[in-house]
């Protein structure tokens, strides 16, 4: 397969995926290049939530709402870093412009805006993150692995949790129950 720029698209996990880390997972891709893929496990909520989060990194979490949602399981790289995805995009000291309406930020001043109430109106906390060296997403995607379609904010930011693998496929008129987990070859 030919590179094709994948930045802003789902990762959709195939039925057959046998890697733990990414089975019946939907992978937002903040960056793809020449030099590879980051991305953000989007649908894999962790036992955390931002209250304990912002607990131990000792932050007061200003919104009662807030304490209660998940942080997520981002990926299986850096599991002990924080990665803040979120619209807008705003201008934090250390953030990823995915697009003009989402970034993907690392730098502790996020959190603290958040803490502060003055946060982004969408985010996702996750721990992790999600990487390929060059050229191997295109092989997993060749090897049937993956399906991808463009993203949807909304899907990450509005949806819950269980909702977002089943909205992707649908972005893409894939029923789920439609999958198998193996693939065809004409």
């Amino acid at each position: 397969m030919d590179f094709v720029n994948l930045t802003h698209h789902f990762l959709i996990a195939m039925p057959g995926m046998a890697d733990p880390n990414f089975s019946g997972s939907l992978t937002y891709i903040c960056e793809h290049n020449e030099l590879g893929a980051l991305g953000v496990v989007v649908n894999r909520p962790t036992d955390m939530t931002l209250a304990s989060l912002f607990e131990q990194i000792q932050m007061p979490l200003g919104s009662a709402a807030m304490a209660g949602q998940p942080v997520y399981y981002g990926g299986p790289v850096q599991t002990d870093r924080g990665f803040v995805l979120h619209r807008p995009l705003g201008g934090w000291q250390s953030t990823l412009a995915v697009r003009e309406d989402v970034g993907l930020t690392t730098s502790r001043d996020i959190l603290q805006a958040v803490s502060e109430g003055a946060g982004p109106d969408g985010l996702l906390v996750s721990l992790g993150y999600a990487g390929w060296a060059p050229g191997q997403i295109e092989d997993e995607i060749g090897r049937n692995a993956w399906l991808t379609v463009a993203a949807a904010p909304a899907v990450i930011f509005e949806l819950p949790p269980p909702e977002r693998l089943g909205a992707a496929l649908r972005l893409l008129g894939v029923d789920p129950a439609m999958l198998c987990d193996e693939a065809g070859h004409a």
